[in-house]
């Protein structure tokens, strides 16, 4: 993975790229998010927050599944960005893993927004 402000990590079913955008990083995991592939996406974010970006926004418009443990990554990452001020927010998640998050009641603690595009309007505050 290139260690610049723009990279990707890939697994056979995880691809994730990492931009940025403004005052935030962008992170965009691609295939399917589970406990094989949970490291490619613990990584880029945890790197994220190392470099002293502690607004990311998860473009979840190419997520096609979720499980716990790729829930878990997200809920370690919350934690972490909101304890350097920031936070983590989610942005175009397809039903599937929409459904995840409203099961587990995770929607209730990250900041979700419909689009990329809003997601990024709001980095003002957090």
């Amino acid at each position: 993975m290139d260690r610049g402000t723009v990279g990707s990590a890939q697994s056979g079913r995880l691809l994730v790229e990492v931009r940025q955008e403004g005052s935030s990083a962008v992170v965009t995991p691609a295939g399917e998010l589970d406990h094989h592939t949970a490291d490619l996406l613990r990584e880029p974010l945890e790197e994220c927050l190392a470099k002293g970006k502690s607004r990311l926004v998860v473009d979840c418009t190419r997520l096609e599944f979720c499980d716990s443990t790729g829930l878990n990554v997200l809920l370690g990452a919350r934690l972490k960005a909101e304890a350097a001020g920031g936070g983590v927010h989610l942005a175009g998640m397809l039903p599937v893993v929409a459904r995840v998050f409203e099961i587990t009641g995770a929607d209730a603690v990250f900041t979700v927004h419909a689009t990329l595009e809003e997601a990024l309007a709001g980095e003002s505050g957090d």
